[in-house]
């Protein structure tokens, strides 16, 4: 069933990559490469199954293409995950095995972080591969995206702002976040420095205490997010939760926030639309991050990041003017816009004999 899974969510490779020595167990997917290398960074989870896990790496790749496409980067969509739990199953070893195996891909493939992994761990692939962003600022990379994927969240938010109300002022209006982790935290700072009132919930207690207590957030329970009166549902956690049973009770005007997937299916965005509320495209507002991590192809400059983020208030406006004139939902609109993209640029025959120079300024001093 491998192979017709991957007709329909048109990937060109899977690796599966295992070293029991390390206690790696890893899958590689690379969903498509016509605009350049697969970029996606590597999840640690610990999946009841390995048909879960694939189930996941072959989503979040597809994601990436899409993500990367109307992010507008010359890069393809790939992912990684390793089966593990974050908390227990990390060893040096581990991750460079891991790191051989994205080195034997020969830049088919470049990693960075995402959920269980942070910039220490990729110190470890780091020391087997050229092919990973995300690196320490010692090594001339960009660190953690977080703050980036952040910051570009409140772009989206703002070119939705002004599509739904006329208007760009963040503190006007009243969010409820689900999800604190490094991301989710970030954004809630940002929306506190702009006077929003904010309310939050997440499974870890420490980190809903810190909101209240920094950032002047009202903590609500896990389950209560969906049921807050406020203008904006903002998910940052875990995807899926706009569903069928969280959708009628949401009072939300916009959803738009930093989760991947944050729709459950497709039927689901159509209702969505068809309720009046305005989605912003996830992959389309939490472009921030890989943004970010793919300015270290040529050379990483902050300020040039900064600048890029600001682009995804341009690219939100384009996908909602497409909805509009397509008289489709903003999900489909945000498709529509990468396909474009990638078929247009994959129909161009580019000379050969030239290469895009990777990684400069990069110091690999020690190892």
């Amino acid at each position: 069933m491998i192979f017709e899974t991957l007709d329909t969510f048109g990937h060109e490779q899977v690796v599966f990559c295992h070293n029991k020595d390390a206690g790696l167990k890893a899958i590689i997917a690379i969903h498509n490469t016509v605009l350049g290398p697969a970029l996606g960074g590597t999840r640690m989870w610990p999946y009841k199954t390995e048909q879960d896990a694939l189930n996941d790496v072959l989503r979040l790749s597809r994601g990436m293409t899409y993500k990367n496409a109307v992010a507008g980067l010359n890069i393809g969509g790939g992912k990684a995950v390793i089966i593990g739990d974050p908390a227990t199953d990390k060893s040096e070893a581990l991750f460079r095995a891991f790191g051989q195996f994205v080195e034997s891909l020969g830049g088919r493939y470049i990693t960075a972080e995402d959920v269980g992994i942070d910039v220490n761990d990729m110190e470890y692939v780091y020391r087997e591969t050229e092919y990973v962003t995300g690196v320490h600022q010692v090594h001339g990379g960009s660190g953690d995206p977080s703050p980036f994927t952040a910051y570009g969240t409140l772009q989206g938010l703002m070119a939705t702002l002004n599509k739904r109300f006329g208007d760009e002022e963040v503190g006007k209006y009243s969010y409820s976040v689900q999800g604190l982790g490094h991301v989710g935290m970030e954004y809630v700072k940002l929306l506190k420095e702009r006077g929003a009132k904010i309310f939050v919930t997440d499974i870890n207690k420490q980190l809903v205490d810190k909101a209240v207590s920094e950032y002047g957030a009202e903590a609500v329970g896990l389950d209560e997010i969906y049921d807050v009166p406020a203008d904006v549902y903002s998910p940052c956690a875990l995807g899926g939760t706009v569903n069928e049973n969280t959708l009628p009770r949401l009072k939300a005007k916009v959803i738009c926030g930093a989760a991947n997937n944050q729709l459950a299916n497709n039927a689901i965005g159509d209702e969505v639309a068809k309720r009046g509320i305005l989605y912003a495209p996830d992959y389309a507002v939490n472009a921030g991050g890989v943004m970010n991590v793919a300015l270290e192809l040529d050379g990483y400059n902050r300020e040039r990041a900064m600048r890029m983020m600001r682009t995804i208030y341009h690219n939100l406006a384009r996908i909602y003017e497409i909805a509009e004139r397509d008289a489709i939902p903003t999900y489909k609109a945000a498709d529509r816009l990468a396909e474009e993209r990638i078929s247009a640029i994959g129909k161009l025959k580019l000379p050969l004999g030239r290469s895009q120079p990777r990684f400069q300024g990069r110091i690999r001093g020690g190892h």
